[in-house]
C-alpha cells in the first residue's frame, strides 16, 4: 500500500495544473500536497514536475508516471464501484454544483432529506451559477438548466421542464392595471434579467405557437439574479418574469400573481449531469433517483 502513497494527489496535481488548486479541491493545505509530492519523488528516485514561481510542468518521467497512475486509479475506481453497487447504504462524499436560486430552493432540500437517510453519505454542495467543469474541478454531479453543450465525456438525466412564467404585485396591477394580451405589455414596466450585460428578451408564446413576436416592453431595471428580481416585483418596481417554481411560491402567500398565465415565456430543460463511468456509484445513483422523483413536483410539472 506504500506504493499508492501520493498517488493521488500527484494526479491532482496535474489535472489541476498547480498546487494551490489541487489543494482547494483535495480540502489540504498547498503545503501538505508539496509535501506529498516530494515523499514521492524521494520514493521514486526521480523528478515528476518541474516547477517554477509561475508553472509547473511534467517531466518525461513524470509525464509517463502519470498515464500509469491514471490506469491504476481508474481501475481502483471499478472495483470501488463494483463493491459500492453491492452495499445496502450509499455513503462517501458526494460534491454536487448547483446553480444558485434553484440549488437552494429545490436541489437543497432534496439532498438534504437523503443525507439524513444515509448518515455515511456527506453532501458537499456548490452554490454557482457558472458553468462548472466537473471532472476538472472533482464533482460528481451537477444540475443544469438549458441547452446541454455536447461533451462525450458527460452523461445526463433530464429532471423536469422549466417554464418561465410572468408575474407582477397586487400593488403594481392596481396602479397600472393588468395586461390581457401580449400587445398591452408595451404600457408596462419590466425588471429584466441581464447576463453580461445584455437583457434577455422575453419570446412569450401562447400555448405551442412559437413563431409570436417577441412583445415590445420596456425595463428601467435589469439584474442577473431572480431572486432579487422577485423582490422587486414583490416592492411593485414592475412586471418580472420567472420560473414557475419561485413565481408559485410567492404566489401562495399573494406577493406575486400571475399575468397572461396562458403564456409562457420560454421553457428550459433541467438536467442531472455527471461525468461518464463503467460503473456509477451508489452515493451518485441514488441522488440523481432522488432528483428524479421529486423535482418534477417541486417544479409543479
Amino acid at each position: 500500500m506504500d506504493n499508492l502513497d501520493g498517488v493521488a494527489t500527484f494526479v491532482q496535481v496535474v489535472e489541476a495544473g498547480s498546487f494551490a488548486l489541487a489543494a482547494e479541491r483535495m480540502h489540504l493545505t498547498r503545503s501538505a500536497v508539496g509535501k506529498a509530492i516530494g515523499r514521492l519523488e524521494t520514493r521514486l528516485g526521480v523528478r515528476l514536475l518541474q516547477r517554477s514561481t509561475r508553472s509547473q510542468t511534467l517531466t518525461a518521467e513524470g509525464h509517463a508516471y502519470y498515464e500509469g497512475c491514471v490506469r491504476a486509479l481508474a481501475e481502483l475506481d471499478v472495483a470501488e464501484a463494483a463493491l459500492d453497487h453491492g452495499r445496502a447504504e450509499p455513503s462517501g462524499r458526494l460534491r454536487v454544483s448547483v446553480p444558485e436560486a434553484f440549488g437552494h430552493l429545490c436541489v437543497a432540500p432534496v439532498l438534504l432529506d437523503l443525507a439524513r437517510q444515509y448518515p455515511n453519505l456527506q453532501i458537499d454542495l456548490s452554490f454557482t451559477d457558472r458553468y462548472t467543469d466537473l471532472i476538472e474541478e472533482g464533482f460528481d454531479l451537477a444540475v443544469r438548466i438549458g441547452e446541454l453543450r455536447d461533451s462525450s465525456t458527460l452523461a445526463a438525466r433530464r429532471l423536469g421542464t422549466q417554464h418561465i412564467v410572468i408575474g407582477a404585485s397586487p400593488a403594481y396591477l392596481a396602479r397600472h392595471g393588468t395586461p390581457r394580451s401580449l400587445e398591452q405589455l408595451a404600457d408596462h414596466v419590466a425588471i429584466a434579467y441581464s447576463c453580461a450585460g445584455a437583457a434577455a428578451p422575453w419570446n412569450a408564446t401562447k400555448g405551442t405557437d412559437r413563431n409570436a413576436q417577441p412583445p415590445r416592453i420596456r425595463s428601467q431595471v435589469s439584474m442577473d439574479d431572480i431572486q432579487a428580481i422577485a423582490a422587486a416585483a414583490i416592492d411593485g418596481y414592475g412586471l418580472a418574469w420567472l420560473p414557475c417554481w419561485l413565481l408559485t411560491r410567492h404566489a401562495q402567500s399573494g406577493a406575486l400573481v400571475p399575468v397572461l398565465d396562458s403564456y409562457r415565456v420560454r421553457s428550459q430543460e433541467i438536467y442531472a449531469v455527471w461525468p461518464k463511468v463503467r460503473h456509477l456509484r451508489a452515493k451518485t445513483r441514488v441522488a440523481i433517483d432522488a432528483l428524479k422523483a421529486r423535482i418534477p413536483a417541486l417544479i409543479g410539472e
